[in-house]
C-alpha cells in the first residue's frame, strides 16, 4: 500500500463565530472540533498528520499534543497557501495525501477510509469528496462530463442556472498524489478577487496536464458540514448527539429521552444501562452493565461500576464501584474512590477521598481528604475538617466505626476500628479502636432565663 499522509487545515480565525475562542477549538459534545477530526484520522494507517495552524496556534498545539506535526501559516492567503506550508514535511514523498478541514467535526473515519481507497483504486491524481445536497445553494457544484468524469468545480457565484441545479457538491475534502500536489501548488495563482491561493485550483492544473481527477460521493451529506458560525455549531452538536446516542442504543443502552441526553464520543457504556433525561456524560467515562444514570446527572471522566445508581448528581474524575447509590444531589469531586455497595446520599460532597466497601454517608456531609474503611457509618451533617487556611490534612476512619450526627473531625486525626463518636462532638485527637469519644461543650440550663430575655 502506498504511504498515506493527512493535512488538517486549522489556521483560519473564524471571525463569523464572533468569539475570543479560536474557531476549531469550539467544542461539539464537549470535544474541540479539530480534536474530533484528528481522532478520526488517528484511527487510520497514516504515516503522519500535519496540522496547519495560524490564529491561536499555541492553544491548538496544546490541545492536539504530540499526535501531529505542526506548521504555521503566518498570513491567511488561502487554502492552497495553507497546504503549501506542509511542504517541509511532505515534499518529494511518494503516496497519497488527504486534506481535511479542522472545522468538519462530523466527518467519520469510515468516510475518510473510503475516499482514500477510491483514490488509490482509481489511480487518480486528485479525488474530491462530494455529497448529495437537497439544498446545494452556497456550495461549489461538481460538473461531470458525458463519461461521468469530473470536468470542473464551479462556485455558486460563477454557476449558470443549469449548473446551480446540480446537487452534487464539493465538501472541501480532497485526496492528492502527494508529489503532484506540491508541484501543482507552485503553479497556483492568486489572480482572483480575494488575492488568495485556492487549493481547488490544483484540480484544474491536474486536468490540463491530463491527470485523472476522480470523485467519491459519500452517502451522508450531514457529516461533511463545515462549522463557520454558532448556528452551524449548534447543528453539528445536534447531529453528533443523535449519532452517538443511536450507537449506544443499538448496543443495548436504554436512553429514555435521546433529545435531552448528551453523551461524549469517548464514553464507553455497557449493556442494559439506563440513562434518564437531562444527563450529560462526557470525557473518558466508563459505565458498566445495568447501571442507572440520572435524571439530570453530570458525569465526567469517571468509572461507574455495574448496577450503580446516580440520581440528580455530579461526578468528576472519580471511581464509583458496583451497586453504589449516589444522590440525589450529591457531588463526587475529583480523586474520589468509592468501593462497592456504598451509599452516598443527598447533599453529600466527597472530595479526594477513599470510601471502602459497604460504608454509608447518607446525607448532608462533607468528606474531604479522607480514608474511610469498610462498614463505616457517617451520621448526618458530619464533616472532615481538612483545611486550616493554608494546608490540607487527612482524616482516617477505620473499619466499622460509627460517626454521630454533626460531628467535626479536625484533621489530621484517626478514628480507630469499631470506635463511636458521639453526635455533636468536635474531635481533634485520635480515637482508639472500640472507644466512645465525646467532645461536646458542657450543657448549662439557666432556669427562667428565657422569660427575662424576651
Amino acid at each position: 500500500m502506498l504511504n498515506r499522509y493527512a493535512i488538517v487545515l486549522a489556521a483560519g480565525k473564524g471571525s463569523r463565530m464572533k468569539s475570543k475562542l479560536y474557531k476549531v477549538l469550539h467544542p461539539v459534545l464537549g470535544k474541540p472540533m479539530v480534536q474530533h477530526v484528528v481522532d478520526q484520522l488517528k484511527g487510520l494507517d497514516l504515516a503522519s498528520i500535519t496540522t496547519v495552524v495560524g490564529f491561536g496556534a499555541e492553544k491548538v498545539q496544546e490541545q492536539l499534543g504530540k499526535t501531529c506535526e505542526f506548521v504555521i501559516q503566518e498570513e491567511q492567503l488561502g487554502t492552497g497557501h495553507a497546504v503549501q506550508q506542509a511542504e517541509k514535511y511532505l515534499a518529494n514523498k511518494k503516496g497519497t495525501t488527504i486534506v481535511v478541514c479542522g472545522d468538519t467535526p462530523l466527518l467519520t473515519q469510515d468516510t475518510i477510509q473510503a475516499v482514500l481507497n477510491h483514490h488509490e483504486k482509481e489511480r487518480a491524481a486528485v479525488t474530491i469528496l462530494t455529497a448529495h445536497a437537497e439544498k446545494p445553494a452556497g456550495y461549489g457544484r461538481i460538473v461531470r462530463n458525458a463519461n461521468n468524469q469530473v470536468s470542473k468545480i464551479v462556485e455558486q457565484k460563477d454557476a449558470t442556472e443549469e449548473e446551480k441545479a446540480i446537487q452534487e457538491i464539493n465538501t472541501g475534502t480532497y485526496c492528492f498524489d502527494n508529489e503532484l500536489l506540491f508541484e501543482a501548488l507552485k503553479k497556483v495563482s492568486n489572480d482572483n478577487a480575494q488575492g488568495e491561493y485556492y487549493l481547488p485550483d490544483v484540480i484544474q492544473i491536474a486536468q490540463k496536464e491530463n491527470q485523472k481527477v476522480a470523485a467519491y460521493q459519500t452517502v451522508d451529506f450531514e457529516e461533511t458540514i463545515g462549522v463557520n458560525d454558532r448556528v452551524a455549531l449548534s447543528q453539528a452538536e445536534v447531529l453528533m448527539k443523535k449519532r452517538i446516542n443511536e450507537q449506544h442504543m443499538r448496543n443495548g443502552v436504554t436512553i429514555i429521552d435521546p433529545g435531552n441526553t448528551y453523551i461524549g464520543t469517548d464514553v464507553s457504556i455497557g449493556t442494559d444501562v439506563v440513562i434518564d433525561p437531562g444527563c450529560v456524560v462526557q470525557g473518558n467515562t466508563t459505565i458498566e452493565d445495568e447501571a442507572v444514570i440520572g435524571p439530570n446527572s453530570e458525569v465526567t471522566d469517571c468509572y461507574i461500576g455495574a448496577n450503580a445508581v446516580l440520581r440528580h448528581s455530579v461526578a468528576t474524575s472519580s471511581y464509583i464501584g458496583k451497586r453504589v447509590q449516589v444522590g440525589p444531589f450529591a457531588h463526587i469531586r475529583p480523586e474520589a474512590s468509592i468501593g462497592d455497595d456504598v451509599k452516598v446520599g443527598n447533599f453529600v460532597e466527597i472530595k479526594k477521598s477513599k470510601i471502602d466497601n459497604k460504608s454509608k454517608v447518607p446525607h448532608l456531609s462533607y468528606i474531604g481528604d479522607a480514608d474511610i474503611g469498610s462498614g463505616v457509618n457517617i451520621g448526618c451533617g458530619a464533616i472532615t475538617v481538612n483545611y486550616d487556611g493554608k494546608n490540607k490534612f487527612k482524616t482516617t476512619i477505620e473499619d466499622d466505626a460509627f460517626i454521630g450526627c454533626n460531628a467535626n473531625l479536625i484533621a489530621p486525626v484517626t478514628i480507630g476500628k469499631g470506635a463511636l463518636v458521639a453526635a455533636g462532638s468536635t474531635i481533634n485527637q485520635d480515637v482508639p479502636g472500640d472507644a466512645l469519644s465525646i467532645g461536646r461543650a458542657k450543657q448549662v440550663n439557666k432556669e427562667e432565663y428565657a422569660k427575662k430575655y424576651k
